[in-house]
This record gives structure tokens, sequence and C-alpha cells, in this order.
């Protein structure tokens, strides 16, 4: 009857834990791996569909300015025509963000001083709600993007740990199925160093849970 040797004994119930601990601490990281993915897929999705509300505010911004300098062009118009009914007609239908500024530019008197802007969209009441909005959810797009980003190497650096755990396990494993203490020494050493490694740097890693 074969019986193990003190230091063999010790070198198989090491490797044993190795095992143990390792397996747990692969199953962990592949867990934060999965759900650090599904963080990275929901903030690329919310950033996505944010750009697409940025961009549908952002075309009615181009259109009420577009509104703004035709009604301003036509109320141009009619006053060089000397039509004051016209005149008045455009003016009274002037959007309500359009007419604080022109009557900051009315006060200019810009039809006689040569130093007065040319025109009220370039005066500082000139400020377009939805162009803001617009710049407000081009922010919130970015800020999401960068979530993503970050979910995606905090995925990546989860799955590297993984890989790294499965060494220290490969190691443990082979070991076992050699007869040589030193050679098991020597593998079960590296296997250790390779899981308390990982493990160190998986301490470093931001947590994801979702209950």
């Amino acid at each position: 009857m074969f019986i193990a040797s003190p230091t063999l004994r010790r070198l198989e119930l090491a490797a044993a834990v190795l095992l143990a601990l390792a397996a747990v601490a692969t199953a962990w990281a592949a867990y934060q791996s999965r759900q650090w993915t599904g963080e990275q897929a929901s903030s690329t999705s919310q950033a996505t569909a944010t750009r697409i509300s940025a961009n549908r505010v952002s075309a009615v911004a181009n259109r009420q300015l577009q509104v703004d300098v035709t009604t301003f062009t036509q109320w141009l118009d009619a006053r060089a025509e000397n039509r004051p009914e016209l005149a008045a007609f455009y003016r009274e239908r002037f959007r309500l963000e359009f007419k604080p500024a022109f009557a900051a530019w009315i006060a200019t008197n810009p039809f006689r001083d040569e130093n007065a802007p040319s025109s009220p969209f370039e005066m500082r009441q000139y400020r377009l709600g939805t162009e803001a909005r617009a710049d407000r959810l081009e922010v919130e797009a970015a800020a999401d993007s960068d979530r993503a980003k970050e979910a995606n190497q905090h995925a990546d650096n989860y799955m590297l740990a993984v890989v790294l755990l499965a060494t220290s396990l490969f190691f443990a494993g082979l070991s076992i199925k050699l007869g040589s203490p030193k050679v098991q020494a020597a593998l079960l050493g590296l296997g250790w160093i390779v899981f308390l490694a990982a493990v160190i740097w998986m301490a470093t890693l931001p947590v994801e849970v979702t209950i």
C-alpha cells in the first residue's frame, strides 16, 4: 500500500485549496464581466436614444431659426418699401423668443448708427430654447458614451482576470498529475503567484451587482 509522504500531502492540499479558490474567483470574474457588458449595452442604447432626441430637437431649432430669419427679412422688405401695415403684420407674427432680441436690436438705432449690430440675431437676447435643450442632450449623450466605454473596459479587465485565474487552475491541476515533488512545488508556486496577482488586481476593479 502506497503512503504519501507529508510533503506530497501538503502539496496536494495546497493544490486542492488553489483549485477551489481559483474556481470561485473565476466564477466571480466571469459574472462581473457579464454585468459590465450589460452595463455597456445599456449605456450605449441610452446614448443612442439621447442623440436621436438631440438631433430631433436640433432640427426643430433650425426650423425656428429659419422662421425667424424669414419673418425678419419680410419685415425689412416691407419697411424698405415703406409699407407700414405689412411691416406691422410681420412684426406681430415674430416668434415670442425672437421679440426680445428684435426689441433690443431696435433700441440700438440700427438704421442710423453704423456701429449697431447688423441684425437681431447678433444680440445676446436671441436665444433658442430648443437649441439649448439640444446642447444639453448632446452633453448627456456624451456622458452615456463615456459610461459605455468605461463599462467595456471593466468588462475586458474582468475577462482578463478570468484568463489569469484559468491559468492558475491549469497549473494547479497539472501539478497533481506529476510525480516529482519539486516540479509539483514549482507549478503550484507559479499557480499561487498568478492567482494572488489576479485576486489583488480584481480587488482594485469596480463591482457591478444587479439585484
